[in-house]
């Protein structure tokens, strides 16, 4: 059965190595995907998916389900096709897409005789307002089993976490004035950010290791000889864990209420993003992939543990709901990092083809581990149920 997998994913391999192509050549921001999403729905539909569009209102959105017909678990694929402001696909969501497209292809071929579902969701937006947040908070992700996606990295990486953000804006409201004439009548906007800014800076030292606050002032006034009467500040707010980003957002709330009864502005708070939880690995889910990826070929000791929670997802969000995992394969021997020029060069290499290929095959062995092994079924459940108490 898994020959017939890997097979399907090789006979296939031209047209999802032009598939990759065409989304790095055709970059687009999120929920602006319409050539990525037709292209992999298209290709879906080709091998015989039942494909929504538009999932939870999301134009770019898709649901690609391979139904068996027979009982049997739902394991699920991610797919990210949406690119970066200025440089494109230099997060590699070209490979990332076309990778889920191939692995949910591949594992479609034995469902028949296994049970059981496919199902590759589209999920736009995520360098954005991640369209797997609504996704899950609308209850797309309810009836999968496992859920599954990997993403380029110039080394092998095992899943691990990432941390819980919130993005937070301040709008401070003044009074304007002549700034040298008469800067007694005015209430300066900016100066109430400014003193936020420095609030921070003081509470920073009494917040976690591994928690970040980091803003920057969008907007500060628009005239040097006016006094500002409206001044904006935006901050990311992370942390290892949901609850505790929960109660930094109010200590960063507290502070700015406080710069404005310094300077005698009033402020207004909102998330002007949607929120992104922490990223819960599955261990059991995580060393099943890692058995698939050596027995492809991968040096057992290429593959290097968890990686530090430095960054947010929308994954995050999916894996507070079902069993998932988000580890990252090797496209480039340089040491390029993300949302750069030369990782968008490296995602678009015959050497990221490669490996996007092996990763889908190494998604699409591991969700027929899944569909016939009901003891990992089992701990890869308990583990999740353990983890949620």
């Amino acid at each position: 059965m898994k020959q017939i997998i890997i097979e399907e994913i090789e006979r296939n391999q031209k047209e999802f190595y032009d598939i990759s192509i065409y989304i790095g050549e055709n970059p687009e921001l999120g929920h602006e995907e319409f050539k990525a999403s037709e292209i992999l729905t298209r290709t879906l539909r080709k091998h015989d998916f039942s494909v929504e569009l538009g999932t939870c209102n999301l134009p770019t959105a898709f649901t690609a389900t391979f139904d068996s017909g027979k009982e049997g678990p739902v394991v699920a694929f991610m797919a990210e096709y949406d690119a970066l402001p200025e440089v494109g696909h230099a997060c590699g969501h070209n490979l990332i897409g076309t990778m889920g497209v191939a692995a949910g292809i591949g594992l479609s071929k034995v469902v028949s005789k296994t049970g059981g579902k496919v199902i590759v969701f589209g999920t736009p937006a995520e360098e954005t307002s991640g369209g797997k947040v609504t996704m899950a908070e609308e209850g797309i992700f309810d009836s999968v089993d496992v859920a599954l996606m990997v993403h380029p990295l110039d080394r092998y990486t095992k899943s691990g976490p990432s941390l819980a953000m919130d993005a937070i804006q301040f709008e401070f409201y003044g009074k304007s004035a002549h700034a040298a004439a008469s800067p007694h009548q005015g209430i300066n906007a900016l100066d109430a950010v400014i003193q936020l800014f420095n609030s921070i800076n003081a509470l920073r030292q009494h917040i976690t290791p591994d928690a970040r606050i980091h803003g920057i002032i969008s907007e500060g006034g628009k005239a040097a000889n006016v006094v500002p009467d409206y001044a904006v500040a935006q901050f990311y707010v992370r942390a290892a864990k949901r609850s505790y980003v929960n109660e930094l957002v109010e200590k960063v709330k507290h502070c700015a209420e406080g710069a404005a009864l310094q300077t005698g502005a009033t402020v207004k708070s909102s998330f002007y993003e949607f929120s992104y939880d922490d990223m819960i690995t599955n261990n059991e889910l995580s060393e099943a992939f890692t058995k698939e990826l050596i027995s492809l070929g991968v040096d057992e000791a290429e593959i290097l543990d968890q990686r530090d929670g430095t960054g947010s997802l929308d994954m995050g969000n999916v894996s507070q709901v079902v069993p998932s995992i988000h580890p990252y394969i090797k496209i480039t021997n340089e040491n390029y990092a993300c949302h750069t020029n030369e990782f968008r060069e490296a995602a678009m290499s015959e050497q990221a083809r490669e490996a996007m290929i092996r990763g889908a095959k190494a998604m699409a062995l591991t969700g027929y581990e899944v569909l016939t092994n009901p003891v990992l079924l089992r701990k890869i459940k308990a583990e999740f149920k353990q983890g949620k108490l």
